[in-house]
């Protein structure tokens, strides 16, 4: 099995772009790109990766449902997945973790490469947006051979 460190040189190495897919109830796959990042899971520490998904998305209830996620990353020929359980922390998700639902966005956002001159605009457009963070835990790490 890769590790996740391999994963996260990747995603530094194409400015955190990641291709993030969910099972929809069919059996078929919704897959996206968005930015996605190293980090822990901020209520029990498990090591993966985060990203912000939009409140209205389709994806977000898939996540609802599924409760797992995959996300790869790629640099040139050399790509590694990052596959687990997710955990949501949102405005609709995980208040009962009574995280800061600010502070949290923003975390996943540096984590996944995002800078931004106004944090206070940046909260006000991620409430209006009801957007949520999304951790997956790595808890299945594979790249292709030879990486």
């Amino acid at each position: 099995m890769a590790d996740l460190a391999h994963a996260v040189r990747l995603a530094a190495a194409d400015h955190y772009l990641a291709v993030f897919a969910v099972g929809r109830p069919d059996g078929t796959v919704q897959a996206s790109v968005v930015n996605a990042g190293p980090l822990a899971d901020p209520v029990d520490g498990s090591l993966g990766v985060a990203a912000v998904i939009g409140g209205a998305s389709r994806k977000l209830t898939l996540l609802r449902r599924a409760g797992r996620a995959t996300l790869v990353f790629k640099s040139g020929w050399e790509w590694a997945s990052v596959a687990g359980p997710v955990r949501l922390i949102g405005p609709d998700d995980g208040a009962e973790f009574g995280l800061d639902v600010p502070e949290t966005l923003r975390s996943v956002f540096r984590a996944a490469g995002g800078t931004h001159e106004d944090w206070g605009e940046f909260d006000r457009i991620m409430a209006a947006e009801r957007r949520c963070a999304v951790f997956v835990r790595a808890e299945i790490v594979t790249s292709n051979p030879g990486s």
